[in-house]
């Protein structure tokens, strides 16, 4: 499901977004999760978190995740899945992860900023979206980079953990809407590129009486070429996703949020 703000500003942007305004996704990078309800594409940041990527891919690559329930599903919040018991506390064989919920900007890093206030700038890398620090606390420090961290919007991907924030390990969640309040306690691995009106649709319950599953998860990179997701995404660096920034900016007014803007896919021409 699109939001109609988003809809309309959308349907405004086709006919000015050209073949330059679309970038391809780096089958390395991209997780395919085929479910119960249909198909969740994810663009992976390994730049947000190296660590959380590597296991996913890990446990992607050994099977673990497939046929894994959804195991709790929040409407209006988060579907949760990738515990091995299939509820929370389950854990994969391998060691808990450190907590990754902030990263260094560095100068020449690519990020389309969207917004700018006193105390804090958000936009996007690739199609995830995040918060930094101001420009003043970077000119306070600019040898170490601006600190930077995954923003909870609808979409984005993250770590489940239990209470200790070293206890991340093969659980995995996919935002329904934005939920702030998640920013830096919980690590941010990515965003969903394709698939957000199936994470949706996911049978809501604490646990689902009858809970949707994960049928398969793959990279990309894995599967035989002509298996791949055929989808560019929109550029977050042209001037079609400037010009859609602006709509929604301009429609939201004093409202606006990073979290009101999705980036729009389109099959491979």
């Amino acid at each position: 499901m699109i939001r109609p703000l988003l809809a309309a500003a959308l349907l405004a942007l086709a006919p000015a977004a050209h073949a330059a305004d679309w970038r391809a996704l780096d089958p390395a990078q991209t997780l395919v999760i085929d479910t119960s309800k249909g198909q969740i594409i994810v663009e992976m940041r390994p730049d947000f978190a190296p660590l959380a990527v590597e296991r996913i891919k890990l446990l992607a690559r050994e099977g673990v995740y497939d046929g894994l329930l959804f195991h709790r599903v929040v409407d209006h919040f988060v579907d949760q899945t990738g515990n091995p018991n299939n509820k929370d506390g389950g854990v994969s064989r391998h060691p808990d992860l450190a907590p990754e919920f902030t990263f260094r900007l560095q100068e020449g890093d690519k990020a389309a900023v969207v917004s700018r206030s006193s105390d804090a700038v958000s936009g996007f890398i690739g199609a995830t979206p995040f918060t930094a620090a101001s420009d003043v606390e970077l000119k306070r420090n600019p040898a170490a980079g601006r600190l930077a961290w995954g923003a909870y919007c609808p979409g984005v991907a993250g770590m489940g953990r239990q209470a200790g924030e070293t206890t991340a390990n093969s659980e995995i969640f996919f935002m329904r809407e934005a939920s702030r309040r998640l920013d830096r306690d919980y690590t941010v691995w990515g965003a969903v590129v394709q698939g957000l009106d199936v994470v949706r649709a996911m049978t809501v319950g604490e646990p689902p009486a009858n809970p949707d599953r994960m049928i398969k998860i793959r990279l990309a990179a894995d599967l035989p070429a002509a298996e791949r997701p055929r989808i560019e995404v929109l550029d977050e660096h042209g001037p079609a996703f400037k010009a859609l920034a602006q709509q929604v900016r301009t429609a939201k007014g004093a409202d606006f949020s990073v979290c009101d803007i999705q980036l729009p896919t389109r099959p491979i021409p």
